[in-house]
């Protein structure tokens, strides 16, 4: 029997800026997080003022918010290769002492940006065979998989063709194995458990089944389900 093709379905979700402000709110006080490319980069702009401090796998400590204009110097950047400022108390060092930190487990959360992730906690994220990207950009992302304490995803729910990005399998090159905690995107908030993917928040406007129609492992639904709150 061939298996019918999954209808491409189109939601209306909230935009990235406000996925990394729901991601923000999961952070607590006084954690050391690593920010990776793509979404998780724009958390840096909902911090201020916060006991958080962010550490850029370049070589730098308690990295500040994006910056434009006159106030962008190319030597302080983040994993994105966007201009970051320095805060009052930032320090700098050579990359061997920032995977020191990585690789000892002086990390609490690695938040990052994902192609794919599936109900058992894989993911996938440094290399897009879909475009010719056989050999992609590893970076620093499978030592932060491996030596934080939690593994946060913050990414689009679908590809802009509509193809769901959370999957049954990977079928792109996965970046860890069984190590992320959460995943937020422009849809939902899901926590993975060992029973699979636990819908816990709705974008406003929402259902549990529009989320599983562009979803698909099947979905665990909290019985406390709410929308996203910021």
């Amino acid at each position: 029997m061939v298996e019918a093709k999954r209808a491409k379905v189109h939601l209306e979700g909230i935009p990235r800026e406000m996925i990394a402000l729901r991601v923000s709110r999961e952070i607590p006080e006084g954690a050391y997080v690593n920010l990776g490319i793509g979404i998780p980069t724009l958390i840096s702009n909902w911090i201020e003022g916060r006991d958080i401090v962010l550490q850029s796998e370049i070589g730098m400590l308690k990295t500040g918010p994006l910056v434009d204009g006159d106030e962008a110097d190319q030597d302080l950047i983040n994993a994105s290769c966007q201009p970051i400022c320095a805060l009052p108390g930032s320090s700098f060092f050579d990359i061997v002492e920032s995977f020191t930190m990585i690789r000892g487990g002086h990390i609490d959360i690695a938040i990052m940006g994902a192609l794919q992730v599936n109900a058992r906690g894989d993911y996938a994220g440094w290399a897009n065979p879909a475009r010719g990207l056989q050999v992609g950009n590893v970076g620093g992302s499978m030592d932060l998989c491996a030596g934080a304490r939690k593994l946060i995803l913050a990414m689009e729910h679908t590809t802009k063709d509509g193809e769901a990005k959370i999957v049954n399998e990977l079928t792109y090159p996965a970046t860890t194995k069984a190590k992320v905690n959460l995943i937020f995107t422009d849809l939902a908030v899901m926590e993975v458990t060992p029973k699979g993917l636990l819908l816990r928040e709705v974008a406003p406007g929402l259902t549990a089944e529009n989320i599983q129609s562009v979803t698909e492992p099947r979905l665990i639904i909290s019985p406390e389900l709410k929308e996203i709150e910021f």
